[in-house]
């Protein structure tokens, strides 16, 4: 299966009543492993768990901390990106040149980077000289 299709695939279980936006979103590990997630609203907003966060702590359960792919989709005039807290997540997992695919359900995509989200990323670089 592919990224993009377990990402599909995942998005239907989506639970989000309040907005009815479902989202899905699959990553690949470095050991070639797919975990995915998709988006759980709560009705005290923002409670809810963004769809790349949830495959994030799927393979972080499983015991892996390194992505090299990523895939997320929802039905939406254009691809729709990461939030800004999920940007931050996936950078703390994959390189700046790890390629991320958004897509829409009725075909629309888009082709980016960790990198290119998240320009001048916060990592562990800078707490070096925390003690």
């Amino acid at each position: 299966m592919s990224l993009m299709n377990a990402a599909r695939d995942v998005r239907e279980n989506a639970y989000a009543p309040y907005s009815k936006f479902k989202v899905g979103a699959a990553i690949r590990s470095a050991s070639g492993v797919v975990y995915s997630g998709c988006n759980v609203e709560n009705v005290a907003y923002p409670e809810g768990t963004c769809a790349e966060a949830g495959a994030i702590a799927a393979m972080v359960a499983a015991g892996e901390t390194r992505l090299v792919e990523v895939a997320v989709i929802a039905d939406s005039p254009s691809p729709v990106p990461p939030c800004g807290g999920c940007r931050q997540k996936l950078a703390e997992f994959a390189d700046a040149d790890v390629p991320v695919v958004l897509a829409t359900t009725d075909g629309g995509r888009m082709e980016t980077t960790v990198g290119d989200l998240l320009p001048g990323r916060f990592d562990a670089g800078h707490m070096t000289n925390a003690s």
